[in-house]
């Protein structure tokens, strides 16, 4: 399900609309000249009129991982549910959001995006989805805002094969993904469900 529409605009903001709604792909304009680059990486205002409601970060997360990693499919349960904004700093990742709204059309559905420190894209992943990423490069510095505080009791996983979401990994260019104990080990959509939002 990794269906992507055309670039948008919105408040100078270029975006894509996923096959999810609510996800959304932010392109930042990259201004370039022969002694390098710059972005903005984030504007509150912009980005509230880009996902039509007021969103207030309150973590910034760092992870550094080398290639062929996978992290995932993570989530917060209610109340502690978090919203995402993701993005690479150095290195490329399939980044994957996956829908856990039991009143959506598309629950238990799966949007991905390639992001990387070459195209600048990020990924808004609202509250009530699962999250995760494959590195596809050898070293990957990956940021991300968070809407809530990190909470452990409140920590979900679900396995990353899961065979009723059934994402479609980049197996082609990573043939046996690293997975941590805790991720290989973690439960199915339907073992998970309870917990969904």
């Amino acid at each position: 399900m990794l269906c992507m529409s055309k670039t948008l605009l919105k408040n100078n903001m270029k975006y894509e609309n996923l096959a999810i709604r609510d996800v959304i792909l932010i392109k930042p304009d990259v201004y370039e000249d022969p002694r390098g680059y710059f972005f903005e990486s984030f504007n509150s205002k912009k980005f509230n009129e880009l996902v039509g409601y007021d969103v207030s970060f309150v973590q910034d997360n760092h992870s550094f991982s080398k290639k062929g990693v996978l992290r995932g499919i993570h989530f917060q349960k209610n109340p502690h549910a978090q919203g995402k904004l993701v993005r690479v700093v150095t290195g490329e990742v399939f980044d994957v959001a996956v829908d856990l709204r039991k009143n959506s059309s598309t629950y238990g559905s799966w949007v991905g995006a390639h992001l990387s420190a070459k195209n600048n894209h990020q990924l808004w992943v609202p509250a009530g989805f699962g999250h995760a990423f494959l590195t596809l490069s050898d070293d990957v510095s990956f940021l991300y805002k968070t809407t809530n505080y990190y909470n452990k009791s409140s920590e979900e996983s679900i396995i990353w094969n899961d065979k009723k979401i059934n994402i479609d990994w980049p197996l082609n260019v990573i043939k046996n993904p690293y997975i941590s104990e805790k991720d290989d080990l973690a439960k199915t959509f339907e073992e998970s469900s309870e917990s969904h939002f």
